[in-house]
């Protein structure tokens, strides 16, 4: 059985400063259809903004935001705790920090953790350790450590569900007659080097971090789906189907 990293946004996950929570039955839904073909890992931001709807702090302030993701981290896991039980899945806390990755002997043992929790049919849910780290929190929203994490556990997809469906060859924002480009072998160092643009109040990414992530996925021999985080269809064509529709491939063989 193929094993997945799948990584869901704070855009996706949230809605009117709170937990989108439709969205994230939805992504619960859509992970369990998943646990029947591949072993799934989740990356999931959103313990800022479930922080929020507790304590409504200064988001602008740094130790704040981290004071945020400390409150909402356990509230985030309670809410998929109670979803997935409708499958009877566990899920488990795994908490990193990008430096981890830096360390052989730190990621065999994540690896090592991750391994044990599938083989029980435990469900592990990725996060930042904000509180102790800061990189995703100010550049990143997590695209690049579930990069890092799928390497790490030798995932040889990861699929990133976001408010952006795909990448394209022009912004679609400004350009109406923007295409999709649904597979890509290579990304251009000009790509990775423009500025991050998130898109919501709680997202720190854009499209530059997701072409990090994909990027470093290519580089180490792994490949990633993005796409739409709102509308599920193109993902679970692809990974439930065997069928292309939508979303971006970037691949440098077959998955």
């Amino acid at each position: 059985m193929k094993r997945l990293v799948v990584k869901v946004g704070s855009a996706v996950l949230t809605e009117n400063d709170g937990i989108a929570l439709n969205r994230m039955q939805n992504l619960v839904d859509f992970v369990y259809d998943l646990s029947t073909q591949f072993e799934v890992i989740l990356v999931s931001s959103g313990a800022v903004a479930a922080g929020f709807t507790k304590l409504q702090l200064d988001r602008s302030e740094l130790h704040n935001k981290q004071a945020l993701a400390s409150i909402g981290q356990p509230f985030l896991m309670e809410l998929y705790n109670r979803k997935f039980s409708k499958y009877d899945i566990i899920c488990s806390q795994v908490l990193v920090t990008a430096a981890n990755f830096q360390s052989r002997e730190e990621a065999q043992r994540i690896k090592n953790t991750v391994d044990a929790l599938l083989e029980n049919g435990v469900l592990p849910i990725v996060n930042e350790n904000d509180v102790t780290a800061t990189a995703e929190l100010v550049l990143g929203d997590n695209d690049q450590l579930s990069a890092y994490t799928a390497d790490a556990v030798n995932a040889e997809l990861l699929l990133i569900l976001s408010d952006i469906d795909a990448y394209y060859d022009h912004d679609p924002r400004h350009h109406s007659d923007a295409k999709i480009l649904k597979v890509v072998s290579s990304i251009s160092d000009e790509e990775l080097s423009r500025e991050v643009s998130p898109n919501t109040t709680f997202a720190t990414g854009g499209i530059v971090t997701k072409l990090k992530a994909a990027n470093y996925m290519l580089e180490h021999n792994g490949a990633m789906f993005l796409s739409s985080g709102f509308d599920l269809s193109d993902a679970k064509s692809y990974f439930l189907e065997g069928i292309h529709k939508g979303g971006t491939l970037f691949t440098t063989g077959v998955h």
